[in-house]
């Protein structure tokens, strides 16, 4: 299979798909659910954002770590993740759900199939010009990557809001959203898709909270506060850190934050860098732009987050 040919956004019309969005969006919401403790709060984040956030489906993205023993099995897990949180939030209606990825790209030309994939395809056709469809991914990149390279002209029709790599003069973008598909993540890079980057280091890394935070904000607020807090204590335990002082990154709520206020986030353009496959990043002046979070606000967002979170069943 050839590579793609990418269609290109003139430099006008990129600068005005990176613009934060004004008013409601419509927007797709790609998690691994499963694969720690963060996508849960990002995904429950989003739900309880109505004002700003139109969440018309959710899809289950791949991963491959201590908590799973294949891709397949990862996305399985975030799958079924997601009904979970829907059934502990007490939700009437929720957004639809659909199996993503069960394996990491095998090359820049080959998407790999699900029906995930054909649902970014289907809404991004269906977005209005004007108000482009935003596509939040806050795991392994594989299923927006493969449904950009199956159908490349919805990338007139998309933003995606990545939290994934590190911030640009990093050393290294060899973590974990990244590296464990470099195919999908390098189309996200090349193919000129107007690209929101949530940088890990340097930005999401300010996130920290701890067990005794959670508890106090969350626990017994709600069924959903009390899981969130016995997910927090779980992970302490099982990596013996449940002592004074431990804290932990809730990485993903960094993309939601964005979307809700940008005054909370502060980004910049830039031009994209280009990924390779030592995972460090090559420049060129010539290339499409992106934006990139350069802060971000702990106080404020943790506020507005708990806030929603810790609303009454």
């Amino acid at each position: 299979m050839n590579s793609p040919t990418w269609p290109r956004l003139d430099d006008a019309r990129m600068l005005e798909r990176l613009q934060h969005p004004q008013g409601r969006i419509k927007m797709i919401l790609d998690t691994d659910a499963f694969n720690e403790v963060d996508d849960q709060f990002a995904l429950a984040y989003a739900l309880r954002s109505p004002e700003k956030i139109d969440l018309l489906a959710i899809t289950a993205a791949p991963f491959f770590n201590w908590n799973s023993t294949s891709p397949g099995e990862g996305m399985e897990k975030s799958y079924n993740e997601i009904f979970n949180i829907f059934k502990l939030m007490n939700l009437t209606t929720a957004p639809p759900v659909y199996r993503g990825s069960p394996n990491f790209m095998t090359g820049p030309a080959e998407p790999v199939q699900s029906e995930a994939v054909d649902k970014i395809i289907e809404l991004a056709l269906a977005a209005d010009d004007a108000e482009p469809l935003y596509v939040t991914a806050i795991g392994a990149i594989t299923n927006v990557a493969s449904a950009i390279a199956k159908y490349p002209d919805i990338i007139r029709k998309i933003v995606v809001v990545w939290l994934g790599p590190n911030a640009h003069w990093w050393p290294t973008q060899d973590i974990f959203n990244v590296s464990q598909d470099y195919h999908a993540s390098s189309i996200i890079y090349d193919s000129g898709v107007p690209l929101i980057v949530l940088p890990c280091h340097s930005v999401a890394s300010h996130l920290l909270t701890s067990t005794y935070e959670i508890d106090a904000c969350l626990r017994g607020r709600n069924k959903l506060g009390t899981y969130f807090s016995d997910l927090f204590h779980g992970r302490f335990e099982r990596f013996g850190q449940n002592r004074p002082g431990w804290s932990k990154v809730l990485w993903d709520v960094s993309a939601i934050a964005w979307l809700l206020n940008e005054e909370w986030v502060p980004s910049v353009v830039r031009r994209t860098p280009m990924l390779n496959p030592n995972f460090t990043y090559s420049t060129d002046d010539t290339q499409h732009f992106y934006k990139e979070a350069i802060d971000i606000d702990r106080s404020l967002v943790y506020i507005d987050m708990f806030a929603k979170l810790s609303q009454p069943d």
